[in-house]
C-alpha cells in the first residue's frame, strides 16, 4: 500500500482501451489511491479534467480523437495552479513516442506492456518528486504555522486556533508553498467543489490573515495573485 501522503492525490487515467484503463484504475485503487477518474478520448478527458482538477495524468499516446501529446498541452494550459505532472503510456518499441513525450516535458513514460508493480512504483515516484511532503510546521513572516495542531503561533507564544476550513485552505497552500494556487483549487480543497464558493473563500482568506499576518491589510504571507488565486509565502 502507498503511504498516506499520496493516497488522496487525484489521478486522471486516459486510454481508449477500456480493459487496460479499468486494469490501471483497479491496480491503483488496490494500492490505496482513492481519487481516480478516467476517460477514453481527448474530449472526455478535457471534461473530466474540469470536474476533478487532477494532480497527475496518465495519458495514452494514441487516442481516437487526437493524441496524448496535444492533450498534455491542453491539460497543462487548464492547470493554472501548480504544474500538472504527466506520464505517457507508450508502445514498448515506439522510441519516437517516448522522445516526443519527453520533449513535451513529460515526467515519465510507461512502456506497454507493463506490470502492475512497475505502474505503481512509477506513479509513486512521480508523485513524491512533484509533491514532496510538507512539514507540519512552517515559518511565516509574523508567525509559525502548525498545521498538525491547526494553530498559528505568534512570536509572543500566543496560539491562535484555526477552523477546519481555514486549515484546509492553508494546507492546500502549504503543499504549493511560494507558488500560486488558483481560487478554484482552494475551493475544491475546502468544500469539495469550485462552483459557488468564491465569496466564502474570500471571507476565509480575510479571517486567516487576521490570524497569521502582522498587518492583515498589507499581507506578507498570504498574498493575492490578482485574477488567479493566492500564494503562501514561506520562509526558509
Amino acid at each position: 500500500m502507498v503511504e498516506n501522503s499520496l493516497r488522496d492525490k487525484r489521478i486522471l487515467v486516459v486510454d481508449d482501451e477500456p480493459q487496460l484503463r479499468h486494469m490501471i484504475v483497479d491496480v491503483l485503487r488496490a494500492e490505496g489511491f482513492c481519487a481516480i477518474s478516467q476517460a477514453g478520448s481527448v474530449m472526455e478527458a478535457l471534461a473530466v479534467f474540469r470536474e476533478t482538477n487532477p494532480q497527475l495524468a496518465l495519458l495514452d499516446v494514441m487516442l481516437p480523437d487526437g493524441d496524448g501529446f496535444t492533450l498534455c498541452e491542453y491539460l497543462r494550459s487548464l492547470s493554472a495552479g501548480a504544474p500538472l505532472p504527466v506520464m505517457f503510456l507508450t508502445a514498448k518499441n515506439e522510441t519516437e513516442d517516448r522522445l516526443a513525450g519527453l520533449r513535451t516535458g513529460a515526467d515519465d513514460y510507461i512502456p506497454k506492456p507493463f506490470s502492475p508493480q512497475e505502474l505503481v512504483l512509477r506513479v509513486c515516484a512521480v508523485l513524491r518528486r512533484c509533491y514532496p511532503a510538507q512539514p507540519d510546521t512552517l515559518q511565516l513572516a509574523a508567525c509559525t504555522l502548525d498545521l498538525s495542531n491547526a494553530e498559528a503561533i505568534r512570536p509572543n507564544g500566543e496560539r491562535v486556533s484555526l477552523t477546519v476550513k481555514e486549515r484546509d485552505i492553508l494546507t492546500a497552500l502549504a503543499r504549493n508553498a511560494n507558488r500560486i494556487v488558483t481560487s478554484e483549487a482552494l475551493c475544491d480543497a475546502a468544500w469539495g467543489d469550485s462552483f459557488g464558493y468564491g465569496q466564502s473563500l474570500m471571507t476565509h482568506v480575510r479571517r486567516i490573515r487576521e490570524k497569521i499576518e502582522a498587518d492583515p491589510s498589507h499581507p506578507a504571507s498570504l498574498v493575492t495573485a490578482k485574477g488567479l488565486g493566492y500564494k503562501l509565502v514561506v520562509r526558509g
